[in-house]
């Protein structure tokens, strides 16, 4: 059994599995600990998936971004429309399929220090080491080439998709 709770001190919303058979929960984001059997729920379900999205469903309203959440489908759909569109492309095959030499960018890649990273996985490690707020994470990322206005839209979509929570401008990976 999986429940989407709530915190009452901070109102953060968390998974969690088996909540009868917990006496307490502590919240991620406060610390505040809470009898499971007082927190509110919010939704129940024995499907980890179903809890997640409702929880994510729960976030997007919270933030009033309810037509974007609608729009985007649930993870399930997205599952599907990646089985039914059938294998997937390797980046070597793109790349080639693009008219670009793989090799070539290989070594462009090895001369630049190697094992370039996304714009994605620029954003989340500046939160990993601890940039919290959106100027210090902004200023990581143009400090490893990102662009400020890519590095703020990828902030979005991380919250909007519940990946990332933000309270008084103060970003936490989840």
């Amino acid at each position: 059994m999986y429940a989407v709770v709530g915190c009452s001190d901070c109102g953060t919303y968390w998974l969690l599995s088996d909540p009868d058979g917990q006496d307490s929960a502590t919240c991620g984001r406060c610390g505040k600990s809470h009898r499971t059997r007082k927190l509110r729920r919010f939704f129940e379900s024995e499907d980890r998936s179903a809890a997640v999205q409702a929880r994510a469903e729960l976030l997007a309203r919270k933030r009033g971004d309810d037509d974007a959440f609608e729009a985007a489908g649930t993870a399930a759909d997205h599952e599907r429309a990646v089985e039914e569109a059938g294998r997937m492309v390797d980046d070597r095959e793109y790349l080639e399929a693009s008219g670009l030499d793989a090799d070539e960018i290989d070594a462009a890649g090895d001369v630049s220090g190697g094992g370039s990273r996304s714009r994605d996985e620029v954003v989340r490690d500046a939160l990993r080491e601890g940039n919290t707020a959106e100027a210090d994470v902004v200023e990581y990322a143009i400090d490893h080439g990102v662009p400020a206005e890519a590095a703020r839209d990828l902030l979005d979509r991380l919250r909007q998709r519940g990946e990332v929570t933000e309270s008084r401008g103060e970003y936490r990976i989840l």
